[in-house]
């Protein structure tokens, strides 16, 4: 028990330091470096199939906001628009544009053929 704490510490602490700069100021996220992904996975078969949608902040230190993605004509009728919501053609925001956590996940289930969802916008939120 005491090894376990220990290396829950050392990995903490390895963490903590690599994640500071020289001023000591935590590390910001790049667009292109830690971009927001789309994953989508069919989770059910039949007509129409049911997809999971997952978007995801990777960046391990800054919030991502204003998440918007081309997404085709996506109906709004198909998702929550607090998750999703259709702005015009080819233009959705995510989670009503509110902050996503660091490598925060949201997701969703719609049941239609796939529609292509890809990042299009977002910026990072770091101090």
């Amino acid at each position: 028990m005491q090894a376990q704490t220990a290396y829950k510490f050392i990995l903490w602490t390895l963490v903590t330091l690599s994640s500071l700069t020289s001023q000591g100021w935590a590390v910001k996220c790049a667009a292109g470096d830690h971009a927001p992904t789309v994953n989508q996975t069919q989770v059910g078969v039949g007509s129409p199939p049911k997809f999971l949608v997952e978007i995801r902040n990777n960046c391990p230190m800054c919030p991502v906001i204003n998440v918007h993605l081309k997404c085709g004509n996506f109906p709004q009728a198909l998702v929550n628009p607090r998750l999703l919501k259709v702005l015009g053609s080819d233009d959705c925001v995510v989670n009503a544009g509110l902050p996503l956590q660091p490598l925060q996940k949201l997701s969703f289930n719609y049941s239609h053929n796939k529609f292509l969802l890809r990042p299009a916008i977002w910026y990072f939120q770091c101090e």
